[in-house]
């Protein structure tokens, strides 16, 4: 066992005293000035600054619907874990990144404020901590450096200490407005490192420096090099926990909450020292504008704002400057992002008076995940092996809860021979007989406000956890009890105004039922079967008679090398597995063909797994051939001989190595699925 101080050395041994020294660096204007002929992106703009921490991280292309997406990295959350990660809104997130580029390269966007505009729990309060989480951790980069400066001082006492920049400005705010152009010019043309923004510095000193610059300059005559000998430069460091370029600003009670918040506010002891309240000295410039310059203010609820408060907002966004109480505008430099939830927005649309505030706004409407994949994906980071412990979660539990919150946010579709879960199942990656990826690029394009309503995330997380408490004597979680959660918690869900909708919620938990039923019987089905070689021969067989006999032609057969006709029986029994009429046999295998030969032009090749109407055809006729072998419906009566125990015994083996499922899950969903047989559901379960 370590002792204390051999604990100690051993965390001392992980610090990086070079990496610190390098964080904390300070120095002359000078030396400042050589920093940035080595790397002028020390000088970008708080926009510039956040779009390249988001590339920074690198991104993917990725096709969806023969749409090329960009796919950002950075927010997957990497650096963190995949803590605050964001799933399946790659659009919207293309669109948030657009504008940054634009804003950043000075094309108009950057004199706006970014309303991020969605319903509830649709991970716009996660976006925005993203963004100022990411910009903290870029500030300790050395690609995300950037600098401000503080004045000497003389205590009373005679020490020197120094007053740094209560805005934390950037350094060259102190060289003279009609001297930048050459010294910028001079800079980037000596500089060894481009920047891919052209180099300029914006604003003028903030009220507080603009005082001790000016104290200075009659103090030394006007020499402006002597005053710089007064100025040290410091590496800045951002952080919303220090109030240094990260603010965050909430509406609270009007009684409690005035402009000040935002602007900063008169120091009351600090008059009689310096005599007068309109001196700088005297006063605090930690408002939440003064505090996040050179970095991110986000706007919690921004449309919640008093209008005094708005006011405040429109001048910081169009023109970069705040207007702190008995001082001149100061400019500011940061990027300012607010969310808002649906009806605020709406409130806004219908109000005159607010007509200044939407001509500054760019909209982002962040809407709820329509994939079902993605969706999963957001459950499986708050529920998994790691985080639950001592439960398990049964497979297909957290699957069948995101199905019924993807349904609910979905809108119906026009074309009357698609459900709303073939529709899922499209948007998912699934093939339909009769739809191609530009028809489900139309479905997307007609359903407008498809994911701006339906349910939360948060409703089905709660419920979730529901059934992991209130289920204290199981050992795992089934997929009807988080089913029976969710509809239980219909009755008292705040936000269902409506009873339609709630009507309507509750037959969509039906059908997730129905399809959780389906899963079921075809996982044990295909582990009974557990076949992968003989459903590929199956379906081998099958394609080459499906293609002799829409090209017209015979079939070779392999053991006798003879050319016979296509085997018709064999085809019939597989089509009719998925209910294809006689009438339409020649429809589907044509379907088939074409499927094949739509993949081979785009250079990809034939897997029977992709066309979910073959697999299950498939799945379903090897099973037919061989049920016989296991008597399944004997697990509900109380005799099993040991000759089909064995069998059933094989069966949760591969149900456990191949699907997910522990023994306690392997059981439960033996049991229902026999259970199921035994209701002489004969047509649906495959016999």
């Amino acid at each position: 066992m370590l002792t204390g101080s051999e604990l100690i050395a051993m965390i001392a041994t992980r610090q990086d005293a070079a990496d610190f020294r390098k964080k904390n660096w300070q120095g002359s204007f000078a030396e400042y000035l050589e920093i940035v002929r080595g790397d002028p992106r020390v000088v970008r703009s708080a926009y510039q600054r956040v779009y390249d921490m988001i590339l920074a991280l690198g991104t993917e292309e990725i096709v969806v619907n023969k749409e090329k997406l960009t796919r950002y990295k950075f927010f997957e959350d990497p650096l963190n874990g995949g803590q605050d990660a964001i799933f399946g809104l790659e659009r919207p997130l293309m669109n948030l990144v657009n504008i940054l580029k634009s804003a950043a390269h000075g094309y108009g966007t950057e004199r706006r404020v970014l309303l991020l505009h969605g319903p509830v729990g649709s991970s716009k309060s996660t976006i925005a901590r993203l963004l100022k989480k990411g910009l903290e951790r870029y500030s300790h980069t050395d690609e995300g450096a950037l600098y401000t400066f503080g004045w000497r001082e003389e205590g009373a006492d005679g020490s020197m200490y120094y007053a740094d920049c209560p805005m934390h400005e950037e350094p060259l705010h102190l060289v003279p407005v009609d001297d930048r152009l050459a010294l910028v010019e001079k800079l980037v043309a000596e500089s060894t490192a481009t920047s891919p923004y052209e180099v300029v510095i914006e604003g003028d000193l903030c009220p507080y420096c603009r005082q001790m610059f000016n104290e200075r300059m009659a103090r030394y005559e006007g020499d402006w090099s002597r005053v710089l000998g007064d100025v040290r430069v410091y590496r800045l460091i951002l952080s919303e926990q220090d109030r240094v370029g990260i603010g965050t600003f909430q509406p609270k009670d009007e009684k409690n909450q005035d402009a000040t918040e935002l602007t900063g506010d008169i120091n009351y002891r600090k008059i009689a020292e310096y005599g007068t309240e309109s001196d700088p000295r005297a006063f605090n410039f930690d408002g939440e504008f003064n505090i996040a310059n050179r970095g991110i203010i986000e706007f919690i609820e921004v449309l919640k704002l008093d209008v005094a408060f708005l006011y405040d907002l429109l001048g910081a966004s169009q023109e970069h400057k705040i207007k702190p109480k008995k001082f001149a505008q100061t400019d500011i430099d940061e990027v300012i992002i607010g969310h808002t939830n649906e009806p605020e927005y709406k409130k806004l649309q219908s109000n005159e008076f607010m007509e200044a505030l939407r001509d500054r706004t760019v909209k982002i409407d962040m809407p709820y995940v329509t994939r079902l994949s993605d969706e999963i994906k957001i459950y499986e980071k708050d529920y998994n092996a790691r985080k639950v412990r001592g439960k398990r979660i049964a497979p297909h539990t957290l699957e069948v809860a995101a199905m019924w919150a993807v349904l609910t946010r979905l809108e119906e579709p026009k074309n009357a021979g698609l459900t709303l879960l073939q529709k899922l199942k499209l948007y998912n990656g699934k093939t339909l007989a009769g739809f191609t990826e530009d028809n489900i690029k139309e479905l997307r394009e007609e359903a407008e406000r498809e994911g701006m309503h339906g349910i939360s995330p948060r409703y089905v997380q709660d419920k979730i956890s529901n059934a992991l408490v209130a289920h204290a004597s199981e050992r795992s979680v089934n997929p009807f009890m988080v089913l029976n959660e969710l509809e239980a918690g219909l009755k008292h869900h705040s936000l269902i105004n409506n009873e339609d909708v709630r009507k309507h919620y509750k037959h969509l938990l039906a059908v997730v039922k129905e399809e959780y039923e389906d899963i079921a019987k075809n996982e044990v089905q295909r582990a009974i079967a557990a076949d992968e070689d003989a459903l590929s021969r199956l379906c081998s067989n099958y394609i080459d008679n499906v293609k002799a006999y829409t090209q017209r032609e015979k079939v070779k057969n392999k053991y006798t090398g003879q050319t016979e006709e296509p085997d018709e029986r064999l085809m019939r029994s597989i089509e009719e597995k998925i209910d294809i009429p006689d009438s339409r046999k020649d429809d589907f295998r044509r379907e088939i063909m074409n499927y094949i030969g739509a993949l081979s032009l785009d250079g990809r090749k034939f897997d029977y797994k992709t066309n979910e109407r073959l697999q299950k055809a498939l799945e379903l006729k090897l099973f037919q051939d061989q049920k016989d072998t296991i008597k399944l419906t004997s697990l509900v009566s109380s005799v099993v001989d040991k000759d089909t125990q064995e069998k059933i015994d094989i069966v949760k083996s591969r149900l456990i190595r191949d699907y997910g499922y522990d023994e306690d899950s392997a059981t439960d969903v033996l049991n229902y699925v026999a259970s199921i047989f035994a209701r002489g559901d004969v047509k649906r379960a495959g016999h």
